[in-house]
């Protein structure tokens, strides 16, 4: 997996001109040190560090200049300071960042307040209801079984309802140029992040804020709420330094914190599920990247599950997706050692079975070969002990990393083609009494497993031709009847459309064309997840166009341009672009999306959008 919003970095200072390096536009930004007497030379740092790969075109996934000098300077520092490419900025002073970005975007470094003036605070009276409070939209895929489908009661909207949509408020993300982090909705809050690592408790009618926490790092998981054997409401979420926290949702205050993993590339990316008292948490990390320098001793990272004591955080069990520990292979031409095997990163949600007492997880491509026959794959573990009780790999031979094109050494002797899963696997009870496991790959395949049979194919169905950057990215919707496959093709002739294909036998019941872009030079692709209501698909593309689709038919019922400015509650100038990542959140009459994602030729922008019918 090699979403630009994950990557960790590696040292400027090593690189080749080939290396691609995903920009520096991830996270949102710390303080801001005052510069040193002599100020650098902000041009000179940029062509030593940033110009090898930004002002090429042998490295397709960096950020393209013209892109970078649309960005907020500040979102640029804080990338380099605490956020995704906080790897680089080590290797940089304070005066130093400041002088890239504010070379690059031609404006003085300024800081969006997280209050400014106007901004609304909500008021408490009375106890927050926590879990008791009425609809609700809790975690990644609204409950353990990662469906995406809000029923209608929690829903509040008709697909009727849907086309008097109206945009209601807008929330704006200070010093950021990505906005992607997946509301929860408890209680009448709403509970968010921001890639600098920012945690909002907001009113979810009104966007007025109760409370925040600054987290260690830059946060991208949904977050999970459950209740605490002391009666407290626990909000759960994971971190880009591997950290899952426990906060009290009523007061942000925190519980506890727990290092998963201490591998340097390793982050948490995909929601923590809570069930029956444990937490169970994916790792990803993008090693593949730090592979991508020809110094770098590739590779040493595994995915895993981490089950985790919600009340405390002490690591119950820890179960890697590759149960072989990596060992020296060789070494490359510069004497470095060559590691592996490596990979199978978890980049999404897992999926409890409590019937079965499994927990399902979709892995990634491995990063050295021989690739493992747990990449590329859903595995089953076993809810008490982790303990693996099967395994079915959907591609084999899927070893990758960044910078192949050359002669880097790490680099594998076939390079895959990076179709590993981003989606969460959807458990499904059929009308005969029979389950399926409903997965989404980025080689395009939607597929339904038999989860009584070791995961066994049931059917397959080809949405799309399939991407580096999908296929089915993100995630799709499942209501019982049809599982909705948004495809993304992104950077390839065909990007884009919807697909609804009939569970029961992997048919296609209709397809929604893609849409001509919104704007110049976008895309139409659709990597974001896609939500279902009774009656409704949403999904949001990669030029900014948020839509809604009659689910009997796949007529579009509505749409919405996120595109250009907005006026936000918190006073934040307010931004909307491309849409990546996680997909809308739909409770008690309301619809929210994030709009924003900077790398691959997308759209900067740092806005939670609200919408309610009049």
């Amino acid at each position: 997996m090699t979403d630009a919003v994950h990557a960790p970095g590696i040292p400027m200072r090593t690189l080749p001109a080939a290396v691609p390096v995903l920009a520096m536009v991830w996270a949102g930004v710390a303080g801001v040190s005052p510069a040193a007497a002599q100020a650098p030379d902000g041009e000179a740092l940029f062509e030593e560090h940033c110009a090898a790969c930004h002002l090429t075109d042998v490295v397709p996934r960096a950020l393209a200049i013209d892109n970078m000098r649309a960005l907020p300077p500040a979102a640029i520092v804080g990338a380099l300071t605490d956020g995704a490419m906080r790897q680089q900025g080590a290797e940089l002073s304070p005066a130093a960042r400041r002088a890239i970005a504010e070379f690059i975007t031609g404006r003085r470094v300024t800081q969006d307040t997280e209050a400014a003036a106007g901004a609304c605070a909500a008021s408490s009276s009375g106890e927050w209801p926590g879990l008791d409070g009425g609809p609700l939209w809790n975690g990644w895929g609204v409950d353990v079984t990662n469906s995406r489908y809000q029923p209608g009661e929690h829903a509040g909207l008709a697909a009727a309802d849907v086309p008097g949509l109206r945009l209601k408020w807008a929330f704006g993300y200070p010093n950021s140029a990505t906005a992607q982090s997946q509301p929860t909705v408890v209680g009448g809050r709403l509970f968010v992040a921001s890639e600098r690592g920012v945690v909002y408790a907001l009113d979810a009618k009104t966007g007025c804020t109760h409370w925040t926490f600054a987290a260690q790092s830059g946060v991208r998981s949904a977050m999970t709420v459950t209740r605490l054997p002391d009666r407290r409401h626990a909000l759960f979420f994971g971190d880009f330094n591997a950290n899952v926290y426990a906060l009290d949702a009523a007061t942000g205050a925190e519980i506890w914190r727990s290092d998963v993993e201490s591998h340097e590339g390793a982050r948490i990316t995909g929601a923590p599920v809570y069930h029956d008292g444990r937490l169970y948490v994916p790792v990803s990390s993008l090693e593949e990247l730090l592979a991508a320098n020809p110094e770098y001793p590739c590779c040493t990272f595994r995915g895993s599950i981490a089950a985790l004591d919600a009340a405390t955080g002490d690591v119950v069990w820890q179960s890697f997706t590759i149960p072989e520990t990596p060992r020296p292979r060789g070494r490359n031409p510069e004497g470095f050692y060559l590691m592996g095997p490596s990979g199978a990163a978890v980049w999404s949600a897992p999926t409890v079975d409590a019937n079965r007492g499994l927990v399902y997880a979709a892995t990634g491509n491995a990063y050295t070969e021989p690739a493992a026959d747990t990449t590329d794959a859903i595995i089953a573990f076993d809810l008490d002990t982790g303990a693996v009780r099967w395994t079915n790999q959907l591609t084999p031979d899927d070893a990758f990393i960044l910078n192949c094109g050359g002669d880097n050494p790490n680099c594998p002797d076939d390079d895959g083609p990076d179709f590993d899963f981003g989606a969460s696997p959807v458990l499904v009870p059929m009308p005969d009494g029979r389950d399926l496991l409903v997965i989404g790959q980025k080689a395009g395949v939607g597929y339904a497993l038999d989860p009584d049979r070791d995961g066994a194919v049931v059917w397959r169905y080809q949405v799309g031709a399939g991407s580096e950057l999908g296929g089915i990215e993100w995630g799709f919707a499942v209501d019982g009847e049809k599982a909705y496959f948004a495809n993304s093709d992104y950077l390839t002739p065909e990007p884009g459309g919807l697909a609804a294909v009939r569970l029961r036998t992997g048919e296609l019941v209709w397809y929604a064309e893609p849409h001509e872009p919104v704007c110049e030079g976008c895309s139409p692709a659709l990597l974001a997840a896609v939500t279902a209501i009774p009656g409704a698909v949403f999904s949001g593309a990669y030029d900014g166009l948020f839509r809604a689709y009659d689910a009997e038919d796949g007529s579009v019922l509505w749409e919405f341009d996120t595109n250009g400015g907005h006026d936000t509650v918190n006073g934040v100038a307010g931004r909307g672009g491309s849409i990546n990542g996680p997909g809308p959140v739909v409770v008690d009459g309301m619809v929210y999306v994030n709009s924003g994602y900077a790398a691959f030729g997308g759209r900067p922008g740092n806005v939670l959008l609200a919408f309610g019918v009049d």
